[in-house]
């Protein structure tokens, strides 16, 4: 695995390889590598010639100071992982490197009020940060494709139409979420949940499942009181939403086509997302 730490010449080498008629995959991470992460990088070997990820802790997607500096961090570990699984390349930037003048000066396109539902509601400039740093990263490695998890799905559509605003000739392509034993879906936050915590976290996507498998048999407002019901019954855990709109629009839809049921939860002062394709 080639490892990198300039943006000029990691593009230097993505050109080359392009010229050559090579097709790269990107992953964008921030790190503290799990099964998930994994599969993206899987699933671009298998489609591309080279698989490229970045582990890079954005500091301009949190809304808290506290929150950005007990992100866990461990790159020798994430390497470790990625080389297990033959990536290719690593891109591993420092923060003056991706904002050489600061992180103040993005222009973010107005890709509709996506922004402001759900997770952009509740944690507000955050996806303003994360269309910064893609779209920075995406200009360095230039991909085929890019790769990302459906555990965070508004994150995935407002990038899906940032891209195509932005005319870039860049495949999407949203992977399905991988789970725990017990359903829990795989994020770099649980690491900071106690291992009884995260055991009984296997409610949340149970009260998803409830949802997708009575989805004929009552009114979404109906399904969204029983799955917050069902919530309730974790121990130590604070519901923030649950929430039953159009995958298109993050809308309440007037009619159940197309829908995806998504939460928050928070658990021993972590917060945890999931969703569930209805």
């Amino acid at each position: 695995m080639i490892k990198y730490k300039s943006a000029y010449r990691l593009n230097k080498y993505i050109q080359k390889q392009k010229k050559l008629g090579k097709t790269v995959g990107f992953i964008p991470t921030m790190g503290a590598l799990h099964q998930g992460h994994l599969s993206l990088i899987q699933a671009a070997k298998n489609e591309c010639d080279i698989a490229v990820c970045s582990v890079f802790v954005n500091p301009t997607q949190f809304n808290k100071a506290s929150d950005l500096e007990k992100y866990p961090r461990n790159l020798d570990a994430d390497a470790i992982l990625l080389e297990s699984v033959a990536c290719d390349v690593l891109f591993n930037p420092s923060v003056k490197t991706i904002y050489p003048d600061g992180a103040d000066r993005f222009d973010a396109p107005k890709v509709g009020d996506m922004l402001d539902v759900l997770e952009g509601e509740h944690r507000p400039g955050h996806f303003q940060g994360v269309m910064q740093v893609i779209s920075l990263l995406l200009d360095i490695i230039d991909p085929t494709q890019l790769y990302m998890g459906l555990k965070d799905f508004q994150q995935f559509a407002i990038c899906s139409k940032m891209v195509e605003m932005q005319g870039r000739a860049v495949d999407m392509r949203g992977m399905p979420t991988v789970r725990e034993a017990n359903g829990l879906a795989m994020s770099s936050r649980n690491e900071r949940v106690s291992a009884a915590a995260k055991n009984s976290a296997g409610i949340i996507y149970e009260s998803l499942q409830l949802v997708k498998d009575n989805l004929d048999n009552y009114s979404i407002i109906e399904l969204k009181n029983m799955a917050k019901k069902h919530i309730a019954s974790l121990k130590g855990g604070e519901l923030e939403y649950f929430e039953i709109v159009s995958q298109k629009t993050l809308r309440v839809p007037e009619e159940k086509v197309e829908l995806i049921a998504l939460c928050a939860v928070w658990l021993e002062g972590i917060r945890l997302i999931d969703n569930i394709i209805l």
